[in-house]
């Protein structure tokens, strides 16, 4: 950022930053969770860390009541939240898609909507309600259209989220561009990157041809949509030989494992890559590794309570941990 106002008002978010990041959870923490005796023992752990609300120890929301607390703290610090919507365009599209099959259904379903997106669930419910969509952003106003055409006409809900998807990764992508900072850019575009190896595997898997690929993949910039589509097309271990020669290739073995543990191996890819962050002291950088340290660590608690409430062994839990920022 060259602007001088910017770069001083980050400059205190991140003096601020650096004392929030003292609360976050370190793998000592998180194994002390995994050890608890008890799901209820574990949930104890977290509240005494201020985690959650004293009335309830429901794990989604516990989950939630997190999420909620990490953008309002955000949009306390920062001088401009919408240099982050990289992060939260996700849940505007899901919110998209969640209009979409409540406008063929006999009842509303406001439950399914998500929060902290930047676009209130509201406006994009009435959107596709009343079928009007110039309220909506460009980026996602023709999309809604399109895809709402489709579905009416249609009922193919499966090709409306492919639409919807590869919509949200195009956002995501000029987010990321558009925020001025290369370290939100580059999340941007890995954050792209993994999603299409996942689609591209999958539709591998259930034998999808070029056309359906070319239509779900985004361009993620780091990586030739058209050589991971073709190589995809070949099978497996030409998609493995294609990842080798990409920031991905260490991924290949965890692929083969399963999407866990793929998702695991990219979230932790990316985790590396933040740790520049802790001597950055302008710019939004540091608040953008804080935010994916906090949804990390959100996620890992996610995963171990929900271990424990289904009695999976530590062990395994521990094999879902995503490494930790502190």
């Amino acid at each position: 950022m060259t602007n001088t106002y910017v770069d001083k008002s980050y400059a205190y978010a991140v003096a601020r930053l650096r004392h929030a990041e003292l609360k976050l959870l370190d793998s000592a923490a998180l194994e002390q969770l995994i050890s608890a005796r008890s799901t209820e023992d574990a949930v104890k752990l977290l509240k005494d860390r201020g985690w959650g609300s004293d009335e309830s120890d429901d794990l989604d929301e516990i989950c939630s009541k997190e999420t909620k607390k990490l953008w309002e703290y955000v949009d306390e610090i920062v001088p401009d939240i919408n240099v982050f919507n990289v992060f939260r365009l996700q849940n505007d599209f899901n919110n998209l898609k969640a209009a979409l099959k409540e406008s063929v259904m006999t009842y509303d379903y406001p439950g399914i909507y998500a929060e902290n997106g930047t676009v209130p669930a509201e406006m994009i419910r009435d959107a596709v309600k009343s079928r009007n969509y110039k309220n909506l952003p460009v980026y996602m106003s023709e999309i809604a259209e399109k895809a709402h055409e489709i579905f009416l006409r249609t009922g193919d809900g499966q090709l409306c989220d492919i639409m919807v998807d590869k919509a949200c990764l195009d956002a995501i992508r000029n987010a990321g561009a558009e925020s001025g900072d290369s370290f939100i850019a580059e999340y941007a575009e890995l954050k792209v990157a993994a999603a299409d190896i996942n689609i591209a595997i999958r539709s591998c898997i259930t034998r999808k041809d070029r056309d359906f690929m070319t239509m779900a993949i985004a361009d993620s910039g780091i990586m030739s949509t058209e050589g991971l589509i073709t190589a995809t097309i070949s099978g497996i271990d030409a998609a493995g030989a294609f990842l080798a020669s990409t920031d991905f290739a260490g991924a290949v073995q965890e692929l083969k494992k399963s999407p866990a543990a793929f998702e695991r191996w990219c979230d932790n890819l990316i985790t590396d890559r933040m740790q520049s962050m802790h001597y950055e002291a302008f710019g939004p950088g540091p608040i953008a590794a804080y935010i994916i340290a906090r949804e990390n660590e959100i996620k890992s608690v996610r995963i171990i309570l929900s271990g424990k409430q289904n009695g999976f062994p530590d062990s395994k839990i521990r094999e879902r941990m995503r490494d930790t920022y502190v």
